[in-house]
């Protein structure tokens, strides 16, 4: 069991038809502590409904909620997501909202000095207090990983590079591998050309790359492992590299090695593409099932 911390969002994600509780690190959060770790959510709220029941929801999940603050002044976030024919979503963002205005104070640094991984996106440095805050607990956290979560205009290029410079891990999709390779000046369409550019740039010896419907890619330490992916019936692609994530940084750090943890984060990536909403109800047995374990 690892002590893993998630910095950042946590909202509901506004469907047209109901609404779910969402947001890439809790989302992370909730995946990596359906494998029994220990995992607390930094984040704000807004004092109001939709705040009391995310709060309900993550304690219900087990998920340490001490360092989630309650803001009188800002709303709990919302996003509305669109879905294509094909399941793919696009989101609409509120802001600001609660998530936005996260304040340093010493029970942060305290969790995060605790903590074996600090997970953290890069949505959250979209407005200046939230992002000071995450700036400053990089200074504390044992073990960094940044998951890239582009979604124009909140992110610029500096910042971007800053918080790769600073992880120790880089998971990225492979529309953002692209974009992010050639702002940093690479020539090659190579992918894997593109993850090595990539960690020789920034210094960081871990990066995976997710494929949609065709897997992953994982460069850990100088090797690379891949998976190509599952044949599912998509419903929706909201939250499954969320669950990826979480499952894959669970497995490392648990000391599984990189090809079965990629094959079982994978399976769980999957699992939850062909289900309804960010964070199905995903057991072992199931898992297993799934990779005729």
């Amino acid at each position: 069991m690892s002590k893993i911390v998630c910095f950042g969002e946590i909202l509901w994600d506004v469907f047209p038809t109901h609404k779910k509780i969402g947001g890439a690190p809790l989302n992370v959060a909730l995946r990596a502590k359906s494998f029994n770790n220990d995992v607390t959510m930094i984040s704000a709220i807004g004092n109001d409904n939709l705040g009391k029941a995310l709060l309900s929801y993550l304690k219900e999940h087990e998920i340490n909620t001490e360092c989630i603050q309650v803001l009188e002044q800002y709303k709990t976030g919302e996003v509305k997501v669109f879905l294509d024919k094909k399941g793919s979503a696009s989101y609409t963002i509120d802001y600001p909202c609660a998530w936005d205005k996260i304040e340093l104070n010493n029970a942060l640094v305290e969790t995060v000095k605790a903590s074996d991984a600090m997970v953290f996106g890069s949505l959250i440095t979209r407005d200046d207090t939230s992002k000071q805050t995450l700036f400053e607990l990089l200074e504390y956290a044992n073990y960094k990983i940044f998951d890239l979560n582009l979604r124009p205009p909140h992110y610029t290029k500096e910042t971007l590079v800053f918080l790769m410079e600073k992880a120790n891990f880089i998971k990225l999709n492979d529309d953002e591998l692209y974009e992010v390779s050639a702002f940093l000046g690479s020539k090659s369409n190579s992918l894997e050309q593109n993850v090595h550019y990539i960690a020789k740039t920034t210094n960081t010896k871990r990066i995976c790359v997710t494929k949609g419907a065709h897997g992953a890619v994982l460069l850990y330490d100088g090797l690379l492992y891949y998976n190509s992916g599952y044949r599912i019936k998509v419903v929706d692609t909201v939250g499954a590299g969320d669950s990826f994530l979480g499952t894959l940084v669970s497995q490392l750090l648990n000391k599984i090695n990189p090809q079965e943890a990629i094959d079982y984060a994978c399976a769980v990536g999957a699992l939850v593409a062909q289900s309804e909403g960010a964070n199905p109800k995903i057991s072992k047995p199931m898992i297993d099932a799934f990779l005729n374990l």
